[in-house]
This record gives C-alpha cells, structure tokens and sequence, in this order.
C-alpha cells in the first residue's frame, strides 16, 4: 500500500527514471504529474477538484505573466546580433589592440565575450561566432589547441552571468524577485569572473609561454588611431545598447519586457549600420537621429519634457523607423531577421511547454506533501547553513549533467525557493536572500555548458570547429574553466556582498520603538447656541 509519506520521493524517482527514456522534457512533466494526481485522487489524498488548480496556474502564471514576454525579445536580440558582422569587428580590433601581449587573443575574446555577453543573452551565438572567427586565427598563431577550445567555450558562458541574461529573467520569475535586482546582483560575480579568466591566461602566459604566444609584429596591420577607431566603432554602439537596454531598466525607466522590445529594434539597426550596404545617406540620417535624442536627453535633463523634447524624439524614432525599413530591404539583413523571428519561435515554445508541464508536476507534487518532505529533507542537513548551500550546489551541478537550464529552474527552483528564503534570510536579509541564491546558482549552472554528457557550448563548437581539432581537445579543454567556474561559485558563497552589494539595503527599523506623535489642536469651544425649545 502506498502511503502520502512515500508518494513525493516516488514522484521525483519517476520523472528522473522517465526522462532518462529520452522523451521531450516538457511532456515528460506532464505525464508524470498527470499519472501520479490521478494515483492520488486514486488512493484518496485528494479529489478531482483539485487538480482545478492546474489550468487555473497555467493561464494565471504562465500564459499572462508579462516577465515572460521578455524572453522573445532578448532571443530575437541575440540572433540578430549573431550574424550582423559585430563580433567579426570586436573579436579583429581587439586582438589586434592586445595582440603584442602573451596571451592577447586570448585576453580578446574574453573581453568580447563580455561585451557580446552583455548584449546578445544566448551561448549558441557567442559560441558559434566567436569560435568562427577567433579559431583559425589563434591556431595560426600557435596558440596550444586545449587553451583555445577552453576559453572559446568558457567566454561563451559568461552570457548565461552577464544582463541582460535570459537565465537571471526566468531566475527572477520563477523567485518572484524584480529583475532589475536580480542584475544589479549579477554584476558583481560576472566581472569577477572576467578576472579570474584573464588571471588564468596571464598565470598560463607565464608558466607555459609557447601556449599563449603573443602575436607576430607583421601580423598587426593597423596602429595608433586607426587601431583605436576600429576598436571604439565597435565598442560604442555596444555600449549605446547596452544602456538602453540595461540602463533604462535599473533607472526605472522601462520595465524588463519594454528594454527587450528596444534591444530587438537595437540590435536591427546595429545590424544595419554594420552591413556594406549601409549608405552614405543612411549614416547621415543615423547621425542626425544621434544629435536629436542628445538634445532632448539634455532638454529633459536641465528643464522638462518640453516641445523641444518631443520634436527631438520625434526626429529620433523617424531616423531608427528608417533605418529598420532599409534593414527590411537589404537581402541580407532581410534573411537574418526571417531567421532570427524562426529562432525565437522554436525557443519561445519551447519555454512555453516546459512551463506547463512543470506546472502540472508541482501542483501535483505539493498536493502530495511534496514541499514538507522536500523542507524536511533540506532542513535536517548538517552543517546549517553552509551544509545546506554545499548540498544544493552539488546537487545542481550533478543535476546540470543531464538537464537543461529551462528544465532545471522550473522542476527544482520553485520546490526549493521557499526552503532557501527560509535559511538563508538569517545570513543576508530577507530582501536579498533570494537574489543571493540565485546569482548563486546562476553561475553553477554556467558549467553546465560546457561538462559532458550535455555540454551545449562544447557541441557548438564541435559543429564549427575545423577537422583537425580533436574531440578529446574539446572536452580536456573545458576541464579548467570548469575549475574557474567552481571557484566562482565558492566565492559567492563565502563573500555574499559579491552580491548584495549593488543592492538597496533595507532600513533597519524596530517597530517597537517607532513612536507616532500627534500634535494637540486647541479648538475653540463649541457653541450650540440657546436650547431649543
């Protein structure tokens, strides 16, 4: 006979056994979910009318939820920016800028890998690009084959970390944390990461020259200011996008769902403005549509949204209309976005079902005291705190060997959330324990990337790589970056403020002392007059 004791470690137990089968993920969790809610209401735990709760959930929180409108946005950001020509133009100026220093296209692709990390939000572009472009020139150069593999599919991770990432948009949702703080968070360990990347290949430099060589003098075709307009041509359209997109969303200015729908028209016209077909004429227009959100950023700044600031804005959105239709008119740039809007399609439906399957495993798993096992289970660890941190950690990181992110945060992140908001509001604050754990396993599941059996970033970059590099390179490869990774999970853990130091802090204010003062108002006697007879 089963009982209500047994049937949550039965449940997770069936869904490991059944997706191991290989069925799709999404109707995996529904199945199971289904099977085991009717095996309930078999046995008596509950009634048909509880199940009620799953449509209820799936058009309350899954199909109405605004956050999630963000996820298309950002994917069709990245596979527009994927092919447009900007990485080939970062990924060249940049070697060329740190070309004379050992390991220096090594330095340059971790640095683009930030920056693209910063504007893209998908692995497979960054990996793909960067691997394209970057792999022929630094085995030319002699660098050692394991370095390359590595650090081409370690920088393609640090998209995963760095905002606008569509892995802290889901982590946020499925928390029930803001975004903008969930990035506010992240910034912190990602530009620690940077480090410890460039600390390796400066480390590497040292110890093993030959690995990490430095680029012949003949090889570098530009100097001085030519070199320097290269690299800022790259840079600051970059960066023009990464504060409309990031910096309207931290100032409160959009919300995360409006940031995306202004990175997708962005990345259009980077696109544009980077293809060879881009006119002298488009440039002048692009130019004057610069100068009027300039003056009415000023105008807005000194006085108020005025005429003057509508006009300027006006000019603005008729420049970017223009150049969004000429990207509609070169074959090219017309191709790319048919591509980018089929990409977008596919991931979309696929977030889409996995969220409604997840949502029939949960609401079948809570009905069966699923949350009081998991509680008491993660609640009883030695250790405390830090017993509970390690445990999860490990438990993701295994996990990540054979599940996806999008699987991974909605079968696991929702059952523990409440566990985590528990424990950890003693350590950090109740505000901040979440993000906290988040950004935490954030950077966990980056390995998840690049460690084998389902190591995504390694897989691209085996589809691109040329024959004579080695699967075996690809895999040893990653083993370190790996290790960098695992370091950096274990310095959020030991130094929260990585974290919460961008963060508001709450005001620290004892109720009990809180006196209400009420000034006395001397009114005038009231006068009724003579009674009434």
């Amino acid at each position: 006979m089963i009982t209500l004791e047994m049937m949550p470690p039965l449940m997770f137990g069936g869904l490991v056994l059944a997706m191991l089968i290989g069925f799709p993920v999404a109707f995996t969790l529904a199945a199971v979910g289904l099977s085991f809610g009717f095996l309930a209401i078999h046995l008596g735990f509950f009634d048909l009318n509880f199940l009620q709760a799953i449509p209820g959930r799936v058009f309350g929180s899954v199909l109405s939820n605004e956050l999630l409108l963000a996820i298309p946005f950002f994917t069709f950001m990245g596979a527009i920016l994927e092919r447009c020509g900007l990485a080939e133009d970062m990924l060249d100026s940049m070697g060329q800028l740190f070309g004379p220093v050992r390991g220096g296209l090594g330095y340059s692709v971790i640095i683009v890998g930030f920056i693209l990390g910063a504007i893209t939000g998908t692995v497979a572009a960054q990996v793909i690009a960067m691997a394209l472009i970057s792999m022929p020139v630094m085995i030319r150069y002699g660098y050692n084959m394991r370095y390359i593999t590595g650090v081409l599919a370690a920088s393609g991770t640090i998209t995963q970390l760095v905002p606008p990432s569509l892995v802290l948009i889901v982590l946020a949702d499925q928390l029930g944390k803001s975004v903008g703080d969930m990035y506010l968070g992240a910034w912190g360990p990602s530009v620690f990461q940077i480090v410890l990347f460039a600390g390796y290949t400066f480390i590497l430099g040292l110890i093993k020259p030959g690995h990490v060589p430095a680029v012949p003098l003949e090889a570098r075709t530009l100097t001085g200011w030519a070199l320097w307009k290269k690299c800022l041509k790259g840079i600051i359209p970059s960066a023009v996008l990464i504060f409309v997109v990031l910096g309207t969303m931290m100032m409160g200015l959009a919300t995360p769902t409006e940031a995306g729908a202004m990175g997708a028209v962005g990345a259009i016209v980077l696109a544009a403005i980077h293809h060879k077909d881009f006119s002298s004429t488009d440039n002048k227009i692009l130019l004057i549509g610069v100068i009027a959100a300039g003056i009415g950023t000023i105008v807005a700044i000194l006085y108020s949204e005025n005429l003057i600031f509508k006009i300027a804005f006006a000019v603005t959105y008729l420049a970017i209309a223009w150049i969004c239709i000429r990207a509609a008119r070169i074959p090219d740039l017309r191709d790319l976005i048919t591509q980018g809007y089929q990409s977008t399609m596919r991931l979309t439906c696929m977030v889409t079902f996995i969220l409604i399957g997840s949502t029939c495993f949960s609401v079948v798993f809570l009905g069966v005291s699923g949350g009081v096992w998991l509680e008491h289970l993660l609640t009883s660890l030695p250790g405390g705190v830090w017993g509970f941190l390690i445990f999860i950690n490990l438990f993701i990181f295994f996990l990540a060997f054979f599940l996806d992110f999008f699987e991974i945060a909605f079968i696991i992140l929702p059952m523990i959330a409440p566990i985590a908001q528990k424990i950890l509001a003693p350590v950090v604050g109740p505000d901040a324990a979440l993000i906290w754990f988040g950004v935490m396993l954030c950077v966990n599941m980056q390995t998840s990337f690049l460690h084998p059996p389902f190591g995504f970033a390694l897989f691209y970059l085996r589809g691109v790589a040329p024959k004579e590099v080695k699967s075996s390179d690809i895999y040893w490869g990653a083993v370190p970056w790996i290790g960098l990774q695992l370091i950096m999970v274990l310095l959020v853990i030991i130094f929260p403020s990585v974290v919460t130091g961008l963060l508001d802090k709450p005001l620290n204010v004892d109720l009990d002392k809180v006196k209400i003062e009420v000034p006395q108002i001397e009114l005038p006697p009231l006068d009724l007059g003579p009674p009434q007879k």
